[in-house]
């Protein structure tokens, strides 16, 4: 790195000052481009077989990059797992005789490879197979934007989730039309929404959020076209997701490109990520999952998967070597929902990750459409909401970039971006390496947004604190023990409860003044007031519920696991051991008269 430019000191201080614009209301914003046809997404689908040649092209020659003279080894090991994949993972939306072209190609490698004697002939015929291995994959990745099935999810999304709204805040099906609930009172968009917006106007936005649900790149879609007022943005789907019609039919003409997880081979992964280099390359908004899957705990991100966010550091030196004009700006997006859809089988695998045999493992009920509607319904009854956070924008170094696109480093200097992709002649040059730790220190940043602008609900703040009891009236007990305890003999005693729960809110108003967490409104009333709200909104799903009233109007748990995987919000906090833990939990004694009366019933008839 050359003497005047930003130095790795300012990369790992990036700046924690500075004016802060986060917004704590989620207006409805008119759209900084209603023209669909100008949006990024459109101009590039518009020309999509340009751009497979395109894609094609720059996997081709990062693959000869990076294999050279290894191409028959790339070539084998790829050949063989994909004849492997299907002939045991047959998918319905795989093409026609696919089986069949996978052995075809084998034996094209194979017949090189023994019959021809110049290394020269040998190395042509392997980059012809890989040339024609590459097409395929980008011909399947490349999905389509089609503008009027675009629309219509748009409208169909406004009327569905606008009509359940006004039946869930009626309590009954009866109020579809009676009332006017607006979406975003309930789908609520907060954070660095002008930033954002503004940005948007000068660069490419990349957005890069939390996952917890299937429902996720849904509604963050949805949220940003409708609420936030942004372009459509380009994500993976899943080509799982391809094999019903419906879904099939919308997916491949919303944008998205296909991600077959199936796929493992350095072949299909490197045309992936030339995919989305590509994509932001050409000024499309693109949105990723860094953690690469749900969160299977419960657990915010901590350790994020590097692939694909590389792709944004790559694409930004690889605009300022082409003379490119545009920035490219990462937003960490935080949603907060009251409850999870999937919880209960993300704990569960979880659980039996971690623990091994000691869990079996549930089915997760996400493709079932009543389960899906149940959700929705649920979220929107008694006042629920989903959060959406943008949190604070920063450039691929990790630097907070102002709303004009400045990049500001950890001292509130501005700094160039430009300048940590030269060379020590001054020159921007290309440097893996580099460029890795570029991306291993972004990811570092992101992290920190995660905490720091995700926002804290009252189900959060209420299960760690419950969970937290259970693991101080049992301190000898690892947390397998403790969810083999029988739920339903204990419960809380809810003046201890408050207690905790108000040591818990008032070091998170602490952690909010020194901008490393952002709280609900509903977290600055009384406890027992946020008790009250997070075991309402908690208990209003789940047939096992983490918390709710019994009919004593003590407060229990029908499931430790579940009431572990909510408590999991809060656990990268570190909140416990500033919490004078007052009481225990309280052991049912009715439970113990009804055990003692059945072994007096089973002595008399004896």
């Amino acid at each position: 790195m050359p003497s005047n430019s930003p130095g790795t000191r300012d990369l790992a201080q990036n700046n924690t000052t500075g004016a802060t614009h986060f917004q704590h209301e989620s207006p409805r914003h008119e759209h900084i481009a209603p023209n669909v046809e100008d949006w990024g997404i459109f101009k590039l689908h518009d020309k999509r077989d340009e751009y497979v040649k395109e894609l094609e092209k720059e996997s081709y020659d990062r693959l000869v990059e990076q294999h050279g003279g290894k191409l028959d080894d790339l070539l084998s090991k790829t050949l063989f797992s994909e004849q492997r994949r299907t002939k045991e993972e047959p998918w319905k939306v795989d093409p026609p005789k696919e089986r069949k072209t996978w052995k075809k190609l084998a034996k094209m490698l194979a017949t090189h490879s023994l019959d021809e004697d110049e290394v020269t002939t040998a190395d042509k015929a392997a980059r012809n197979i890989l040339q024609k291995v590459v097409h395929r994959y980008a011909d399947e990745i490349v999905g389509h934007f089609k503008i009027p099935t675009f629309k219509f999810a748009r409208r169909f999304l406004t009327f569905f989730f606008g009509r359940l709204l006004n039946a869930a805040d009626g309590r009954s099906f009866k109020s579809l039309f009676s009332k006017n609930i607006l979406l975003e009172e309930r789908l609520l968009v907060k954070g660095y929404v002008e930033e954002v917006r503004e940005l948007s106007k000068h660069g490419t936005v990349v957005f890069c959020p939390t996952h917890f649900s299937n429902l996720d790149s849904i509604l963050i879609g949805y949220a940003m076209d409708q609420v936030a007022g942004l372009p459509a943005v380009s994500f993976g789907a899943g080509l799982n997701l391809y094999n019903t019609g419906y879904t099939a039919y919308f997916m491949n003409r919303l944008g998205a490109y296909r991600v077959d997880r199936r796929k493992r081979n350095p072949i299909y992964m490197t045309t992936l990520k030339m995919m989305s280099k590509l994509i932001i390359q050409h000024g499309v908004p693109s949105l990723f999952f860094p953690g690469g899957t749900r969160s299977r705990s419960g657990a915010l991100e901590t350790k994020l998967k590097l692939g694909l966010l590389g792709t944004a550091v790559e694409a930004q030196r690889q605009k300022y070597e082409d003379g490119t004009p545009g920035k490219i700006f990462i937003v960490p997006v935080i949603l907060s929902y009251p409850f999870v859809l999937e919880a209960q089988f993300l704990i569960e695998q979880h659980l039996l990750k971690e623990g091994q045999d000691r869990y079996i493992k549930a089915s997760d009920s996400f493709h079932s459409l009543r389960s899906i509607l149940k959700f929705i319904w649920g979220v929107f009854s008694k006042g629920n909401k989903i959060t959406i956070a943008l949190g604070r924008p920063m450039d691929v170094l990790g630097n907070r970039v102002a709303a004009d696109g400045k990049s500001y480093s950890n001292s509130g200097r501005q700094v160039s971006t430009r300048d940590y992709f030269r060379d020590q002649h001054g020159e921007v040059n290309r440097d893996y390496q580099r460029e890795s730790e570029y991306t291993r220190m972004l990811g570092a940043r992101i992290v920190e947004r995660y905490h720091a602008d995700g926002i804290v609900l009252p189900s959060h703040l209420v299960s760690y604190a419950a969970f937290g009891m259970l693991e101080n009236t049992f301190p000898n007990n690892d947390l397998y023990a403790l969810l083999r305890l029988p739920a339903e003999d204990f419960y809380f005693e809810r003046e201890s409860l408050h207690v905790v729960v108000g040591q818990l809110r008032d070091h998170l108003l602490l952690l909010s003044k020194e901008d490393r967490t952002k709280l609900s409104a509903e977290l600055y009333d009384s406890p027992e007031e946020i008790v009250r709200k997070g075991i309402e909104t908690l208990g209003n799903f789940h047939i096992d519920k983490p918390l709710r009233y019994d009919k004593s109007n003590r407060i229990v748990c029908d499931n430790f696991a579940m009431l572990h995987y909510y408590h999991n919000r809060l656990s990268t906090f570190s909140l416990k051991r500033k919490v004078e833990w007052p009481v225990k939990l309280v052991r049912d004694e009715r439970v113990d008269d009804a055990f003692f009366s059945e072994l007096e019933a089973d002595d008399i008839l004896d």
